[in-house]
């Protein structure tokens, strides 16, 4: 059970019409509707999200996702986002894996996101890129790519402790951390 109660149906309107909008027909997350039930966090946290499609093609966005999602152990959205997005992403079983249990370097990467990983754990480990870590990412990326990279890494380390910190059970069609 979530340590703050999330919203139950019905909705009010325009919560309902953001929610259609996110989740485009199915059920609301857990983690939406706990946001929602508080009108200011709701406002602050859809403002800054990222959401939208950005400069990254979806595989390197979900790359991005789970894997700052893994390092910061948070299942729930780690979960939710591989259920939701894998496949459509091109990810295979390795790489999802990978997205927990691997390193930046792992053969089952190209060079390009290699690059993205390595920085991604030096963002989780550091909150910096080193002049290194920072050539070899923008070898690969322009910089509105970089910028969503360090700007994914961010929000979604704030998701994560939202959903550790508030202990957000896990969603029921969600996949688990590989064992």
């Amino acid at each position: 059970m979530s340590r703050i109660a999330p919203l139950d149906p019905p909705y009010a309107a325009d919560v309902q019409q953001h929610f259609d909008r996110i989740t485009r027909g199915k059920p609301p997350l857990v983690l939406f509707r706990m946001m929602a039930a508080h009108p200011r966090a709701w406002e602050k946290f859809r403002g800054g999200s990222l959401l939208d499609r950005g400069p990254l093609p979806l595989r390197e966005r979900e790359i991005v996702i789970d894997r700052t999602c893994a390092l910061n152990q948070c299942e729930y959205e780690w979960g939710v986002h591989v259920t939701a997005f894998s496949a459509a992403a091109g990810l295979s079983e390795q790489q999802v894996d990978a997205t927990v249990r691997g390193e930046a370097d792992a053969d089952c990467w190209s060079p390009a996101e290699q690059a993205m990983i390595a920085a991604v754990d030096a963002l989780h480990a550091r909150a910096t890129l080193s002049d290194t870590e920072y050539a070899a990412l923008s070898a690969h990326y322009d910089d509105d790519q970089v910028l969503e990279i360090i700007l994914l890494c961010g929000f979604y380390r704030t998701v994560s402790y939202l959903a550790n910190a508030l202990a957000l059970p896990l969603e029921a069609t969600a996949a688990r951390f590989p064992k």
